[in-house]
C-alpha cells in the first residue's frame, strides 16, 4: 500500500504544555476503491449459493486477472494456475478485488497486482490461517517481480504447505 500522509497537531494539556498528535489524512484512493471491491463482493457472496460459489469464483478471479496490465497478468495467471494446481480445495474468490485463495470461505492465500496500489512489484500474500509457521518469524508475503521454473516449484510447495 502507498504511505499516507501525516499531519501533525499540537493540542494543549491541563499542565500547559503541548503534545504532539499524529493523524492521518485518510484512505488513499487506492485503498478506498479496495474497501468499495470488498463491500461488493460481500454483497455478491450473500446472493448466491454455496454450489455457485465456487465456479463463479473462478471466472471472476480469471475475468479480474485478464484486466491486469502485461507484467502483473502474466504473473497472476501463473499463480492462478499453480494454486488450483497445488492446492485444488482452495476456492478462487475476489478479495479487495483481487485474486484470493479461501477454505471455508476464509482466504488463506491472495495475489496483489503491482498495479493496484502503484507498487514497485506484484506479491503472493498469505493469511494467518496459512499453515507456514516456523519458529518464531517467517515470511508472509512474498514480492514477484517475474517467474522461472524454481520460483514456480517454490511457490507450488508454499501453496500446498499453507494449504495443509
Amino acid at each position: 500500500m502507498t504511505n499516507r500522509q501525516r499531519t501533525t497537531k499540537s493540542a494543549g494539556s491541563t499542565t500547559g504544555t503541548a503534545a504532539a498528535d499524529t493523524t492521518y489524512d485518510g484512505f488513499t484512493d487506492e485503498e478506498r476503491g479496495a474497501m468499495k471491491e470488498r463491500a461488493k463482493e460481500l454483497k455478491a457472496s450473500s446472493r448466491r449459493g454455496s454450489r455457485t460459489a465456487k465456479a463463479d469464483g473462478d471466472n471472476e478471479v480469471r475475468a479480474r486477472i485478464a484486466e491486469m496490465p502485461e507484467a502483473d497478468r502474466v504473473i497472476a495467471e501463473r499463480v492462478h494456475v499453480i494454486v488450483r494446481t497445488s492446492a485444488p480445495d482452495l476456492a478462487p474468490k475476489l478479495w479487495y478485488g483481487m485474486p484470493a485463495y479461501a477454505r471455508d470461505g476464509k482466504v488463506v492465500c491472495f495475489f496483489q497486482s503491482a498495479q493496484k496500489f502503484r507498487s514497485r512489484y506484484a506479491t503472493l500474500g498469505f493469511s494467518d490461517l496459512a499453515k507456514l509457521d516456523d519458529g518464531t518469524m517467517w515470511p508472509s508475503a512474498y514480492a514477484l517481480t517475474e517467474l522461472n521454473g524454481d520460483d514456480e516449484a517454490r511457490i507450488g510447495e508454499l501453496i500446498k504447505r499453507a494449504a495443509g
